[in-house]
């Protein structure tokens, strides 16, 4: 069981960094898919709401 709960603008910390060398993507969309922005490049990917709760390392809640 996953004990985050994902919302929109929430800062969610991966496993693996991005090519650009963040771990920490923005959540722009919350769903079955979720649409996440890269806070190191800006780059934006959707990916299944599977693959982010097994990757997540991390999330905090903007201030």
């Amino acid at each position: 069981m996953n004990q985050y709960q994902y919302e929109v603008g929430d800062i969610v910390k991966l496993k693996k960094p991005h090519p650009c060398g963040s771990h920490e993507w923005e959540i722009l969309r919350v769903g079955a898919d979720f649409r996440l922005k890269c806070t190191g490049c800006g780059h934006q990917m959707m990916v299944t709401r599977k693959l982010v709760e097994k990757n997540t390392r991390g999330l905090r809640k903007p201030e």
